[in-house]
């Protein structure tokens, strides 16, 4: 027995070795790379050599693999990730804003599937799906239970397959069934309305690859209503970042041309670099919808609302808008999320679109502002303070920032603090175990962009010069203190 266990782990080493040194051989055509660790990977092949002959099932070679990479990887950072082939196809979805589905924005809701909006033009929007409608089964598997992202899947799908939901609608009292052919959904990443004469809201809700060129058309179709806009509320609240070329082109349609919207540094030389309000920093193929837009752009008084959902791409915006005094900052501390990450095909020199197999999202930088403020862990921190309700703020405590997350990469002046982490679960605990109480008098936050808005109407009353009610108790959440 021991011999053959040997000999597994012998085949084994072998096919470990020889696979990590055929990628250091692509890689060093790139740059250096530092000799295999040979003790380590005798005790990976070891490892290997007994999963596969002792372990009480037949287990599945490639996936041990797999596996063994996701874990390398993961355990870097909370950004960096292993991408097999199905997870790579669903973040190109995220990047591209195409996937195939009914075309839904959902939340959660009492464990059920709540619309939050079905997207212009949709399958959905064509059936007739409305806002607040709740989805309690999809085909025959009833929501109750699911994750958000099991839910995601069942209704996403191949082109033209149908898909039946069971809704119920709370205004009507009634429960309704829908049958849905899925088609190719084009996500609206911006949206935007007059809120009264002079004044303009605009939305990002996420850095796209369309992103930029619904920016300049919904900046152009608000200044054909208003050709002498007053003021405009930039909305990046809840924005989980995306494509650092669309946030550079969002922060140079504000701001002068070639002063510089953010910094990386990091170990390969190509980490290196300083990204400026010009075209050339993000215009794809000689296409830059910025250029179209009214010279009004880059004076409109602006008002930028952020909270602990703004994170990386949209924390660049905030924080070249802040460094310039090209904007009023409002809202909350946003996540903290400064660091750049790249992916790479592991198939070879192939474009992420055309990438056939797995590949490696990985963290291979961090990011500056203009000022050289590096905001990891820490975040932007507003001109004005802002609660999320007129009672005060409600959720903003539950809302996990980067530093909260394990393995971040340490900020400024940072040093971890397991005190302080234990008393911060805690207190969550506490907030969670008050809310589960009062579910039925607690109402949830209204939409984004509404009267009931909060947050966006004290923004309107710093555009037109009234009183802002300023939050009395948001307080700004420092780097964790150094401890020895």
């Amino acid at each position: 027995m021991g011999a053959k266990l040997k000999i597994v782990g012998v085949l084994a080493l072998g096919a470990v070795a020889g696979a990590l040194a055929t990628m250091q051989v692509q890689a060093i055509a790139q740059r250096t790379v530092s000799p295999l660790p040979l003790e380590e990977l005798q005790q990976l092949a070891a490892v290997y050599g007994l999963v596969k002959s002792e372990y009480v099932e037949p287990v599945d070679e490639k996936k041990l693999i797999s596996d063994a990479i996701s874990g390398m990887v993961s355990g870097l950072d909370p950004h960096s990730q292993y991408l097999d082939k199905k997870t790579l196809k669903g973040f190109r979805e995220g990047t591209t804003g195409k996937f195939v589905g009914v075309g839904i924005e959902i939340g959660m809701e009492d464990g059920v599937v709540k619309v939050v909006s079905p997207i212009e033009g949709s399958p959905a929007f064509r059936a007739g799906i409305k806002a607040g409608d709740l989805i309690t089964r999809i085909d025959e598997t009833p929501v109750k239970g699911l994750s958000m992202d099991d839910a995601v899947k069942r209704m996403r799908g191949e082109p033209s397959t149908k898909v039946s939901l069971q809704i119920f609608r709370k205004s009507e009292n009634r429960t309704f069934p829908l049958t849905i052919t899925r088609e190719e959904i084009r996500v609206q990443s911006v949206r935007s309305k007059i809120v009264e004469p002079g004044y303009a809201w605009l939305r990002v809700s996420q850095f796209q690859d369309r992103t930029v060129e619904d920016f300049a058309r919904k900046l152009e179709d608000i200044y054909k209503s208003e050709p002498n806009l007053k003021g405009l509320v930039l909305d990046l609240r809840n924005d989980p970042g995306g494509l650092l070329d669309a946030s550079i082109a969002i922060s140079a349609a504000f701001l002068p041309t070639d002063v510089q919207v953010v910094s990386t540094n990091g170990q390969l030389p190509d980490a290196k670099a300083v990204y400026k309000a010009s075209s050339e920093y993000y215009a794809r193929r000689g296409a830059d919808p910025i250029r179209r837009l009214p010279a009004g752009v880059k004076s409109v008084p602006l008002v930028v609302l952020v909270n602990e959902g703004s994170a990386s791409a949209s924390e660049i915006v905030a924080g070249a808008l802040q460094d310039h005094k090209r904007a009023t900052i409002m809202g909350a501390q946003t996540f903290g999320k400064g660091s750049v990450q790249t992916v790479r095909c592991l198939a070879g020199q192939y474009r992420l679109e055309d990438c056939p197999g797995a590949a490696l999202k990985i963290t291979t930088a961090r990011y500056y502002t203009p000022s050289g403020r590096s905001i990891q862990a820490k975040g932007i921190v507003p001109d004005v303070w802002l609660d999320e309700t007129a009672e005060g703020n409600i959720f903003a405590a539950l809302r996990t920032r980067e530093a909260d997350l394990e393995k971040h990469l340490t900020g400024a002046d940072e040093k971890k603090d397991v005190e302080r982490d234990k008393q911060r679960a805690e207190e969550r605990k506490k907030i969670e175990d008050q809310l589960a109480k009062q579910r039925e008098t607690v109402k949830p936050l209204p939409e984004f962009g509404t009267a009931e808005d909060f947050p966006l109407q004290q923004a309107l009353n710093q555009l037109r010069g009234k009183p802002v009610v300023v939050s009395k108790t948001a307080v700004e959440r420092k780097a964790e203190a150094k401890t020895e």
